[in-house]
């Protein structure tokens, strides 16, 4: 009998087998909407790269069998681009006190599933264990209501970010260029969500 898709979390070094996976998630999840990304594996392998470098990085990876059909990542702010550290100067929060909760990727046909909350719950219990963190936080990029890529059935995930006690940070937000598909580089806004990390005892 074939296993139920399950979770898999690896920290630091141990990420190292499964960036390709993640990389080619990453591309294939972002082709659509919101994020429209038109990936390549230079820009992968500099953008992942952080995951690697960080020993309190965390990737927790969606498997069915032998198959990686998601991913998370996280890794203590301090640790992650220049860029994602900046706005948190100017709002009066510590980045030293805040864990970065990356992507979500999930191939279309396992959503549905639950793995949205074992994603956050995997990474908001690996920072707990790491010690030191006030805060857990994502980014979120923000596009137009009547922007006519949009497509008629997407679901926007801001009612299950707050469900799970993530905010939108009306002073946290950082530019970042990509590419979209036909249309080449151009920069996007993306907001942070942040939720204050409570201790489980």
């Amino acid at each position: 009998m074939h296993a139920s898709p399950g979770i898999r979390v690896v920290s630091g070094t141990a990420i190292t087998p499964y960036i390709d996976d993640l990389a080619s998630l990453r591309t294939e999840v972002f082709r659509s909407w919101p994020y429209l990304y038109d990936g390549d594996a230079a820009y992968e392998a500099d953008y992942l790269s952080v995951y690697l470098d960080s020993p309190f990085s965390v990737v927790v990876l969606a498997v069915d069998g032998d198959e990686v059909v998601g991913a998370s990542t996280g890794l203590p702010l301090m640790d992650a681009d220049a860029a994602f550290r900046a706005p948190f100067a100017e709002a009066s929060i510590d980045p030293v006190e805040v864990f970065y909760c990356g992507e979500s990727v999930l191939l279309p046909r396992y959503r549905g599933r639950g793995f949205g909350h074992r994603f956050f719950e995997a990474r908001e219990a690996h920072a707990r264990s790491l010690g030191g963190f006030a805060w857990t936080g994502f980014c979120a990029v923000e596009r137009s209501d009547d922007d006519p890529r949009r497509p008629p059935f997407h679901r926007e995930l801001g009612a299950f970010w707050r469900r799970r006690g993530y905010s939108p940070h009306p002073r946290l937000s950082v530019e970042l260029p990509w590419r979209e598909p036909g249309v080449g580089e151009v920069g996007h806004v993306l907001r942070y969500w942040l939720r204050p990390l409570e201790r489980v005892l």
